[in-house]
């Protein structure tokens, strides 16, 4: 692990981002459709009542909040490593002299700072025309850090992991298809995760979707109890440990039978 190296290939990758900032800002407001879209429909919703114990500002709040980790933990570079492997590109990667995972985090890093610069400022507006209410606290907010963290990590080595299956697969970009679909609907996108029917919130529950997204935006909104939030802490750490012995297993396996002409 290179460490110098991959600091300064995020530097270069952050700077070469900046030159397309337009496109990455419309880019990112594109993803912020889907959720300002529930936001609105589960805030009229409610109108002066309540739904599932979520008022009208508790939606706005958790939808903007949603906004900002979706933005946050969202792993686009999973979807060009498959095309990299069919490609021969990858061969490029492995001749540097350091591992090709400082490539997917250099664009990563420099992606989250370039969309934060204009997703927090329209967040910022949102917030004072639509008046969310949040329920901030010290522990809510010192919890966050560490499950948005986690979020980021469990969702990046998990599509990372499947989109290595393109070493055996020329159709590995599928399951992140099929892995977008269940995050949208079991990590409290469509809606959040009490709202969903018994047997999907129990899925939700104990799959690893929910501890992608949802999880910060609970914990950031103050909707768990104690118990509630060490259980999730848990599972989400559980889930990252799987996730990261399966990506060394798939990576070490798929790194012996790799072989292309190109890149």
């Amino acid at each position: 692990m290179n460490l110098r190296g991959g600091w300064a290939l995020i530097q270069s990758t952050w700077l070469s981002w900046l030159q397309y900032r337009s496109f990455f800002f419309l880019l990112a407001f594109m993803w912020m459709i889907p959720p300002l879209i529930y936001l609105l429909v589960w805030s009229t919703a409610a109108g002066g009542q309540t739904i599932g114990g979520l008022s009208r500002g508790e939606f706005v709040a958790y939808y903007l909040a949603l906004i900002l980790v979706n933005q946050l933990t969202y792993a686009q570079t999973n979807w060009t490593v498959g095309d990299m492997i069919r490609e021969g590109k990858m061969n490029t990667l492995l001749l540097r002299p350091l591992s090709p995972l400082f490539d997917a985090l250099a664009t990563e890093v420099a992606g989250k700072v370039v969309y934060m610069l204009f997703v927090i400022p329209v967040v910022g507006i949102l917030v004072l025309l639509l008046q969310p209410e949040y329920h901030l606290t010290w522990g809510n907010n010192l919890a966050f850090l560490p499950a948005l963290a986690l979020a980021w990590a469990l969702r990046f080595f998990w599509g990372y992991g499947l989109a290595l299956l393109a070493f055996w697969s020329t159709r590995a970009d599928g399951l992140l298809a099929v892995q977008d679909t269940l995050v949208f609907l079991l990590a409290g996108q469509v809606a959040p995760v009490i709202l969903l029917p018994g047997l999907m919130r129990q899925a939700a529950t104990v799959l690893p979707f929910r501890y992608m997204i949802g999880f910060p935006v609970e914990v950031l909104t103050g909707q768990l109890d104690i118990t509630e939030l060490w259980l999730g802490f848990a599972l989400q750490a559980a889930w990252l440990v799987m996730t990261l012995a399966l990506f060394r297993t798939i990576w070490r396996a798929g790194v012996k039978r790799y072989a292309a002409i190109g890149g």
